[in-house]
């Protein structure tokens, strides 16, 4: 345990200084610690299941055939497995934005260490496959050799985290991409009156590196104030969401959120069934940064449901003096 934080807390801060693919976003970052990082498995000792669906700019068009607003969907589940002193996670997701289409899939474990009566730390590794594909165009010049023909490519890598989590506090981060994956994409051929010549593309998957945290402050008997930050960093750019939202009755809640140089939001969701079991989110987005190059909203909507705190059917003897005869 001790000689594996100092390893993860490197991994944390390795980074590169290739280009590469951008990650999406989420303006529910407060409620989908999975994405953020691979400890977050299990943390809460709820199993959960997941949803996210982003349509970015909404209405947006580049004259592409379909408009080219970045859409997004986010499926996760994740639940602590006392066997392995932690949790496991499964994440599956859609990333497309004009016509490059990116399919993941992310498999992590978290090792959890109790820490004071509430509090846990989780230490977390993930791995996963990507397919990225570039899907097809219209060409001005027949053969151009900048065009993409062979345009899927599919590559392993891996990522890792630390998060913790108590009563009224949680901070974690993770980063992603630690094997700095190649995808290749071959151009279409283009003929010379002596030789025949094809390009080669390469896109890096580059390192994304996501640090967050939030506290719940109780205002009254009936009322949690939840204030909420995340600082995103990859290979070119730094951006951060700062925000919070007001919870009521632990069942009702309505927050805001800033985005550095993208924009400012409003969410609000609902929890229902026993125990806060379903929640139902959604947010808007109003883009307050380069308005004439976007369009002028984007939309989410969050859909999760967890399941009770598994049962601890065997419990441990207890010995206690009045029965205890020592031979």
């Amino acid at each position: 345990m001790k000689k594996l934080l100092p390893v993860l807390l490197l991994m944390l801060l390795w980074g590169t200084y290739a280009q590469g693919q951008q990650q999406p976003q989420f303006t529910h970052y407060g409620f989908n610690g999975i994405q953020i990082s691979p400890a977050y498995a299990g943390i809460t000792n709820r199993p959960e299941f997941l949803s996210i669906y982003r349509y970015q700019w909404l209405g947006y068009d580049a004259t592409f055939d379909d408009g080219g607003s970045p859409q997004t969907l986010f499926l996760a589940a994740h639940t602590p497995v006392r066997l392995l002193h932690g949790g496991v996670g499964l994440s599956l997701m859609r990333d497309r934005i004009a016509n490059t289409t990116v399919l993941s899939a992310a498999l992590s474990y978290s090792y959890h260490v109790n820490i004071g009566e509430t509090g846990r730390l989780g230490l977390g590794v993930q791995g996963n496959i990507n397919n990225i594909k570039k899907g097809s165009y219209r060409v001005i010049d027949v053969g151009d050799p900048n065009v993409p023909l062979n345009s899927s490519d599919t590559k392993f890598d891996i990522g890792a985290g630390i998060w913790y989590e108590s009563e009224t506090f949680y901070g974690g981060g993770g980063v992603t991409n630690l094997l700095q994956a190649e995808y290749a994409f071959e151009s279409a051929l283009y003929e010379f009156p002596d030789t025949t010549y094809s390009g080669r593309g390469i896109l890096l998957g580059e390192n994304h590196i996501y640090v967050t945290a939030g506290y719940h402050l109780p205002l009254t008997t009936d009322i949690t104030l939840t204030p909420t930050v995340l600082l995103k960093h990859d290979t070119e750019t730094f951006s951060f969401d700062v925000g919070g939202r007001v919870t009521y009755l632990e069942k009702y809640w309505a927050g805001v959120n800033y985005r550095y140089e993208e924009a400012v939001s409003a969410l609000v969701g609902v929890s229902l069934l026993e125990d806060n079991a379903l929640r139902v989110g959604y947010a808007l987005d109003l883009t307050t940064f380069q308005e004439a190059a976007k369009a002028a909203t984007s939309h989410e909507v969050m859909l999760s449901y967890r399941l009770p705190e598994p049962i601890i059917r065997f419990k441990p003897p207890v010995r206690t003096p009045r029965y205890y005869f020592p031979r």
